[in-house]
């Protein structure tokens, strides 16, 4: 198929930071990922709904107890996950920089009117990490979410797609291998009147309702197909822990499981409080190592990419937002889960909240909005129409037309975040301290949140003058029988393949050739146009 084409791949020209080093024998690693879910399941200790396929991987794993998304929603996340950087540095922290929500035109026909439609574009160093993994031989699939705030270089994945596996046709395993499998039966739509109605784990008259909300019949409904879109996620799961188990990879596999953020409900998804931002995590090594111990360090979204490079051998570069909390390269973090809200389809918010895993501290930009602002996707949910008749204490947020400029929280001894401490004399320690570790993440990252308006952000700092910049288009030539490639834009992604054939493959180094055939080169800056080009091998 090569066309007797024998390319021998050296150094990563492509990914210069990136260390040589691997452990014997490779590691597979597995993400099973689920959408809008805060650890309401038993290993975490809500017993609302029996979910025995998550207690089996639990009772094999290591559980974080202080796990974090970077966003209270999925796209500006997921940026952070594929990438490693948090998504204020990259342009990417506005829900969605390039898709328009339907719900939201439907209202307003002109609510993205002054919305500009681009990708986000990191610092020149950074790559979408599976790409390092390809360059070191791995096989690395995504079923299938991507929703990056930007266009993916096709160097990212081997296949990514509702067929996309890490078997092949045959059923084998094509190892070693990074696999992501993500589940979208707990997503915030799924407790909308329309959805299908999963088998009833729960009724909604034995289902706990949080402080935070009125009791009412359209929240004891919401939260009881909340709960039972979790239970039917347990089949989910426990069928992908099968095919590990029945493809003889398990003894050789790092499995992590957790959810893109938290609860698909109101003061939960779009709020950086617990609720919004912290997260399951389940971590099963081949070996069993750990299983069932509880590990209480912080660790936030940012940190997932360079830990699965470091569990394969591979050091991530120190520049960098996340930092590795496993394998042969892990390093101490600070201790800090940072998170951000900003615009959420056509309405702007404007936050920045942390957690050091106790406390919760919560600066509020906009201070002349409600807690929940006006969201035409998440007012779907009936029991939006409740909170009118929200009065006790606790439902303070889910009623508020204003917001305190700061808000802190002993997220112990207050879980759902309701009692705020700010003006409290016996917590200013902690009011100061976290207070103090969000002015220096802001100006370290140089939140481009802050920069207003959206459209000066763009043409200042992602796309000069509000075009997309376009990759140079690379250069391929033969030096003393090898094949060069090379890319005028800094931090390209650089890929080949012949004729047309699929995957792209990851350029990493040099090569010799003999015979003929049509060699075709792609480069890709993330957040530029790509290029291609084409040489001809004699």
């Amino acid at each position: 198929m090569l066309r007797r084409l024998f390319l021998a791949l050296a150094l990563a020209l492509a990914a210069p930071a990136v260390a040589q080093e691997r452990t014997e024998p490779p590691l597979n690693v597995v993400w099973l990922t689920v959408e809008d879910m805060s650890p309401w399941v038993p290993c975490y200790g809500d017993d609302t709904v029996p979910t025995p396929n998550l207690d089996r991987l639990a009772a094999a794993s290591v559980r974080y107890t202080n796990a974090f998304a970077t966003s209270p929603v999925c796209a500006p996340a997921r940026s952070s996950l594929i990438t490693g950087m948090y998504a204020t540095r990259m342009g990417t922290m506005h829900m969605r920089t390039g898709k328009p929500s339907r719900a939201a035109l439907d209202r307003d026909p002109g609510a993205y009117d002054d919305i500009p439609s681009y990708e986000g574009v990191p610092p020149a160093f950074v790559r979408c990490f599976p790409e390092h993994l390809r360059a070191r031989g791995y096989y690395c699939t995504n079923n299938a979410k991507t929703d990056y705030q930007f266009r993916a270089p096709a160097t990212t994945w081997d296949a990514s797609g509702k067929r996309a596996h890490y078997r092949d046709e045959s059923g084998a395993a094509i190892e070693p291998f990074f696999a992501v499998f993500n589940h979208g039966g707990t997503h915030e739509s799924q407790a909308f009147p329309d959805a299908s109605r999963r088998p009833e784990a729960v009724a909604p008259g034995e289902v706990p309702v949080p402080p935070l909300y009125p009791d009412t019949p359209a929240v004891r409904d919401a939260l009881a197909r909340t709960y039972n879109n979790i239970a039917a996620m347990d089949a989910w799961l426990g069928k992908k822990l099968d095919e590990l188990l029945h493809a003889n990879v398990l003894d050789r596999t790092v499995i992590f499981f957790f959810s893109d953020h938290g609860v698909g409900l109101p003061r939960g998804k779009r709020s950086p409080y617990d609720l919004g931002t912290r997260v399951p995590l389940l971590v099963r090594f081949p070996d069993g190592e750990g299983g069932g111990t509880v590990d209480d360090r912080v660790v936030s979204f940012v940190d997932f990419g360079p830990t699965v490079l470091s569990l394969v051998g591979i050091k991530s570069d120190e520049r960098l937002d996340g930092v590795p909390f496993l394998g042969q390269h892990a390093r101490e973090g600070k201790g800090f889960a940072f998170a951000h809200a900003d615009r959420f389809d056509s309405v702007y918010d404007r936050s920045r909240s942390v957690s050091d895993g106790r406390y919760r501290y919560v600066r509020n930009y906009l201070t002349d909005v409600p807690h929940l602002l006006p969201n035409a996707y998440r007012e779907e949910l009936p029991m939006m129409a409740d909170f009118a008749q929200a009065t006790a204490p606790e439902h303070w947020q889910t009623t508020s037309t204003k917001r305190p400029a700061e808000e802190l929280y002993d997220s112990l001894e207050d879980p759902w975040e309701v009692r705020n401490l700010a003006h409290s004399e016996e917590h200013a320690e902690p009011l100061e301290r976290l207070s103090e570790a969000v002015d220096a993440w802001i100006e370290s990252t140089g939140d481009l949140g802050l920069v207003l308006p959206e459209k000066r952000m763009v043409e200042e700092h992602l796309w000069p003058g509000g075009a997309r910049p376009q990759t140079a288009t690379p250069r391929v030539q033969v030096i003393d029988d090898r094949i060069v490639i090379e890319c005028e834009t800094e931090g390209a992604s650089i890929g080949w393949r012949l004729d047309r054939e699929s995957p792209w493959r990851v350029y990493a180094g040099l090569g010799r050739h003999r015979g003929s055939a049509t060699l075709e080169v792609l480069a890709h800056r993330i957040g530029y146009a790509p290029a291609t080009t084409t040489f001809e091998l004699r």
